[in-house]
Order: structure tokens, then C-alpha cells, then sequence
């Protein structure tokens, strides 16, 4: 959950500077919060909002969902979904590549993904 307020705030203001449309008002009613909550959850006065929120709030600010999400510290639901069939062997899967260069990680999904299995 550390800095997920910041980083919402850095870049809807980033956004706002040449579009005046990416203003808390705005933005808020986008997403359909109220103004105030917006402007609670960028200064982190309260915790960051639900999933479905936080989805909106990613594609509107052109940030990543699962980052976002990651951010407030929490899962999409369809990742949990799939971990929930698995735990064990998603659990060892996340600690064996959690210290692995990113381009190795990017290489195994791709080989995965693109694999004859």
C-alpha cells in the first residue's frame, strides 16, 4: 500500500497539465466516486479502494492494472482464482522467480505462452 496515493495523485497530475480534464472532480466522476474520496485516497487518508476501482482508476490514468493493484496491495481476482487451484505449487512457482532478472522471467512466459505443451 506504499505510496499508492502518490503515485495516483503524480499521475493524474502529470496527465492534468495538458489536459485539464484529469482534474479530482473529473477523474472522480469517470470512475464513479465522489470527488472527496479521490482526493482521500491520494493523500492516504483512507485505504485504497476496491478492485473494480482500482481497475478504472489504471485505465483511465494509462497505468497497469496489476501494477496498480500490486500497489494497493492486493491480487485481481482472477489471479487469486487461478492461485486457489494450485496454492502449493503457485506459492513455490512466486519464490523461485522472485529473484530472477526480469528478462528471465520474461523469457519463461513467453516460453509458456508460446510453447507446444
Amino acid at each position: 500500500m506504499t505510496n499508492f496515493g502518490a503515485l495516483l495523485r503524480e499521475c493524474r497530475e502529470e496527465l492534468r497539465r495538458t489536459d485539464r480534464s484529469f482534474s479530482v472532480r473529473q477523474v472522480a466522476e469517470r470512475i464513479g466516486v465522489q470527488p472527496s474520496y479521490l482526493s482521500k485516497v491520494e493523500r492516504e487518508e483512507v485505504a485504497p479502494p476496491s478492485e473494480t476501482t482500482i481497475v478504472k482508476l489504471a485505465k483511465e490514468l494509462g497505468l497497469d492494472p496489476d501494477a496498480l493493484l500490486a500497489m494497493a496491495g492486493k491480487v485481481s481476482s482472477d489471479l487469486q482464482a487461478a492461485i486457489r487451484t494450485r496454492p502449493q505449487l503457485f506459492a513455490e512457482l512466486i519464490r523461485e522467480l522472485k529473484d530472477m532478472p526480469d528478462h528471465a522471467v520474461l523469457r519463461l512466459v513467453r516460453e509458456i505462452r508460446d510453447g507446444d505443451w
